[in-house]
């Protein structure tokens, strides 16, 4: 029942100007960052991990950044669920497409990594663009049938699930689907390595360079900014990677992890912090979060 009331409130509030709808979502954030312990703690582990010259006030103020930031994020998706198509283009611009369209008659990895606009961006580019993306289920069934709606709703993209593996990505970025990879979670070390993230070793998938080398795609970073006031979201494509992949799958990898830092460096508050990025530990480590 509760989830049904939320999303009622989202669609009510979806008809609001987006500004309006910006200020409830900090609104939000703050009373998620007092109510979620649990998350609280886990995004100070991660902070303290990543910026260790920061004072603890300096990052108590960015954890709070983050919980606005994602609350507007998480409100925000009421556009993405009802609103048409028209808005969506309006609020959410594309940067740098020529970025992608210099290498588009080649297959292409959209390197996506969780920034709290990651959805913002997916959305906004299947409204224009056929695309293969991999989704995880969500605990919850009611929230996850909506997410996989939004994700949908314009015929555009084709989802799959992360256990279907990589075979049918392979099969759609053969026909020229760009592939919006979000690789830069922790699952474990069964088909990734420990490389550092912000100078602590993180188990890292290491499936984009095994992508690029077995489809020959090019490596084009996509990252969805949110942008202040309610002035909505920017979509920014970076040039393709050059020179990429090597045969150091490890070294591929890192390069992943660096240019995910300095994409962070550039507005730190709306990483997704709230993920145990470091849950994985080398054999005879112990845990950062117990």
């Amino acid at each position: 029942m509760a989830t049904r009331i939320g999303l009622l409130s989202m669609w009510l509030l979806h008809f609001l100007p987006l500004p309006f709808l910006a200020v409830l979502g900090e609104v939000l954030g703050m009373l998620l960052y007092f109510l979620g312990r649990e998350r609280r703690r886990v995004a100070r582990v991660n902070l303290r991990l990543c910026f260790p010259s920061m004072s603890d006030p300096e990052r108590e103020s960015l954890l709070r950044q983050h919980f606005r930031a994602l609350g507007r994020s998480f409100l925000e998706h009421g556009l993405l669920w009802w609103s048409s198509k028209g808005r969506i283009k309006r609020l959410i611009r594309l940067e740098g497409i020529e970025n992608w369209e210099a290498v588009s008659d080649k297959p292409v990895i959209w390197l996506a990594p969780h920034f709290v606009g990651l959805d913002m961006g997916g959305v906004r580019l299947s409204c224009d663009f056929p695309a293969v993306s991999v989704y995880s289920h969500q605990k919850n069934p009611l929230f996850d049938e909506m997410l996989l709606h939004g994700r949908k709703r314009f015929g555009t993209s084709t989802l799959l699930s992360r256990q279907q593996g990589l075979r049918p990505v392979v099969r759609a970025m053969k026909q020229k689907l760009p592939f919006y990879y979000l690789p830069d979670m922790d699952f474990g070390i069964r088909d990734g390595s420990f490389v550092p993230f912000f100078g602590v070793k993180a188990a890292t998938v290491n499936g984009l360079p095994r992508l690029a080398a077995m489809t020959g795609a090019a490596v084009v970073p996509c990252v969805t900014r949110q942008l202040a006031w309610g002035r909505g979201y920017v979509v920014k494509f970076f040039p393709a990677w050059q020179d990429y992949p090597t045969d150091d799958i490890e070294a591929d990898t890192r390069r992943m992890n660096a240019f995910i830092e300095e994409r962070i460096l550039e507005m730190p508050e709306q990483y997704y912090w709230l993920h145990k990025r470091f849950k994985t530990r080398p054999e005879g480590e112990g845990s950062f979060y117990e």
